[in-house]
């Protein structure tokens, strides 16, 4: 039986460390963890899958005894296609339960490579090809669905490519093309019938993080980095068998994959799986407290997105008791957001931080002790979590004091191995093997950690991580163009989402309008599209001459929020927003407001 913690703070995190961690656990992959928790009851289900929101009580449910003969099917097969431990297969899938069968037995035969299917076709190319992919799972045409079209588009444009599967459909094999179903049910799945030996040190998964046209980013993390996040995210959220956790974030996310997925997996838990959608799908959010209900769900990870979206759904008598906390991260989420939500369930919010170079997370609220509502909480067992000071070049100099900000850096077996591409390496160590994330933060004097800017330019939209050059690249194109540059601006419901400042070449006469036109037509990823174009006289530069993109983002800060309280019409006469850096809080917007006479 595992041992459940009282996590309280800090001082419990380094009591936990008193035990080595590889004498905490005998697993050392992927595929041990799993079948770990499925010794446990083979008969207890593992999965149930909810088509949508309002066929929630008629689940398609697999057992644990089902789910590790799936997973070693595919890893039968996967071995037989010619994977082998340096080869990697693609997927592009909803969230199925087939999705965690490819997932897992990919990873025991090689490496898995999961890729967002709402990208664009040249996106979702150019990622396989930096990954090597061999073998590519596709969802078959569904409503809706645009997966099965860009594979088509692009099968041949991928020199390693040789074989590609189909989930929910049949071979063709006039095209190449392998049936799933009908392909894995010629492997056994009692047993792998190839010979391998898992090393701990192994590359599991390359997740794709970010990175420009032609040169994804893509993270190279091993079994050890995910088995040991498994465990962690057991340790500080009390999973156990009798825990039922909702999957509403994608399988092609990390905190999908792990903390709804390899961490209940471990221990015999319950994941109910909303959908193919996940939070996405509208019946599931109508349904959401009933489905917590019929399940007695006792926790789920959400982005604030889908917090902000849950409140306007009442709980209308449902019986949510079993609900213990949300795990909330990948955005900021707002104080008033954090209460009302609350407020409205009666249930605890964990508020984290992490990323997938870290495995999936670094720090958390502790459940059982102090949660200070605006932070990411403490570090996680045995990972090392700290503030430095830099210099320009990035080179450590220093320690931060308590409070004062710094960069975040992390390090521990969590931590990755560096991206498949060289060339992303560049200035991401610090002080020898910690990873620098890019994020500015403090820690208090309690241990405590809070984010209060990003070094890294990344835009946040709904959990989304956006590179800005994503954006920035489809616009130089324009011959009128000069400089562009793109940031987040505040939005009450994705927490960020882009925009772009652009600085004309003299004369030209392009509009906003045909700037945002082009963008549409350009830019892989629709998430990506900015909002707004703001045209303006020179885009403010360091005095190297770097785009200097504070100055923007407190800009845009600025614009939102005169413009909403400027909508309020009648009841204010005078709008006032200053946005700068402030030594503690990082960014801070102050508002100086003059209401309308007789108010």
């Amino acid at each position: 039986m595992e041992t459940e913690f009282v996590i309280q703070g800090p001082k419990s995190v380094e009591e936990i460390e008193k035990v080595p961690y590889l004498e905490r656990f005998p697993e050392r992959n992927t595929l041990q963890a799993i079948e770990a928790g499925a010794a446990i009851d083979p008969n207890a289900v593992a999965i149930s899958f909810l088509m949508n929101g309002d066929s929630y009580e008629t689940p398609i449910q697999v057992t644990y005894g089902q789910l590790i003969h799936r997973i070693r099917q595919c890893a039968n097969m996967f071995a037989d296609l010619g994977i082998g431990p340096n080869d990697v297969v693609t997927y592009l899938l909803p969230n199925l339960p087939q999705t965690h069968f490819v997932l897992w037995g990919a990873e025991a035969a090689g490496i898995v490579n999961p890729i967002n299917p709402l990208l664009e076709a040249g996106t979702i190319r150019d990622i396989c090809r930096a990954a090597g992919t061999k073998v590519l799972v596709a969802l078959t045409q569904f409503p809706g669905s645009q997966i099965w079209e860009k594979v088509m588009a692009i099968k041949n444009e991928i020199p390693t490519l040789t074989h590609v599967i189909r989930v929910m459909g049949p071979s063709d094999p006039a095209e190449n093309i392998l049936g799933f179903d009908e392909t894995i049910e010629k492997y056994p799945g009692d047993r792998l019938t190839f010979s391998r030996t898992i090393h701990p040190d192994d590359i599991s998964s390359l997740y794709h993080t970010g990175g420009t046209t032609g040169t994804p980013k893509l993270a190279r993390r091993t079994h050890f980095n995910e088995v040991i996040m498994g465990w962690d995210i057991r340790a500080m959220g009390g999973l156990n068998r009798s825990s039922s956790l909702l999957c509403g974030l994608p399988l092609f996310h990390v905190n999908g994959t792990t903390v709804t997925g390899l961490a209940p997996f471990s221990v015999g838990a319950h994941v109910v799986i909303l959908s193919p959608s996940g939070y996405r799908e509208p019946t599931i959010i109508k349904n959401f407290y009933k489905i917590v209900e019929k399940y007695r769900a006792t926790n789920f990870s959400a982005v604030p997105t889908a917090l902000s979206t849950l409140l306007d759904v009442p709980v209308a008598g449902a019986d949510i008791s079993s609900l213990q906390y949300a795990i909330c991260g990948a955005a900021p989420l707002s104080v008033e957001l954090f209460r009302r939500f609350e407020a409205h369930t009666g249930m605890k919010i964990l508020e984290g931080y992490g990323l997938t170079e870290g495995a999936c997370a670094s720090s958390i609220n502790p459940k059982d002790g102090e949660r200070k509502i605006g932070s990411i909480g403490i570090r996680m067992p045995y990972q090392g979590m700290r503030v430095v000071i830099l210099d320009e070049a990035g080179n450590y100099i220093r320690d931060a004091k308590p409070n004062e900000i710094g960069v975040v850096a992390i390090h521990g077996p969590n931590v990755f191995k560096g991206y498949v591409e060289d060339a992303h390496n560049k200035g991401i160590w610090v002080d020898g093997d910690w990873f620098n994330t890019g994020d500015l933060g403090r820690m208090d004097e309690d241990g405590y950690f809070w984010l209060t800017g990003r070094k890294k330019e990344l835009i946040i939209r709904g959990g989304h991580n956006i590179d800005p050059a994503a954006i920035e690249e489809p616009i130089y194109r324009l011959p009128q163009v000069k400089v562009v540059a793109s940031v987040g601006k505040p939005d009450p419901h994705a927490g960020e989402v882009p925009v772009a400042y652009v600085e004309l070449v003299e004369g030209a006469g392009l509009t906003e309008e045909a700037i945002l036109e082009h963008a549409k037509q350009t830019i892989g990823e629709r998430a990506a599209v900015p909002k707004e174009i703001i045209v303006v006289d020179k885009i403010p530069l360091t005095p190297v001459g770097k785009i200097f993109k504070p100055a923007l983002r407190w800009n845009a800060i600025r614009r939102t929020y005169s413009q909403e309280l400027t909508a309020l019409g009648g009841f204010v006469q005078k709008v006032e927003v200053q946005v700068g850096e402030d030594k503690v809080h990082g960014t801070l917007a102050t508002f100086h407001i003059t209401p309308a006479e007789g108010i």
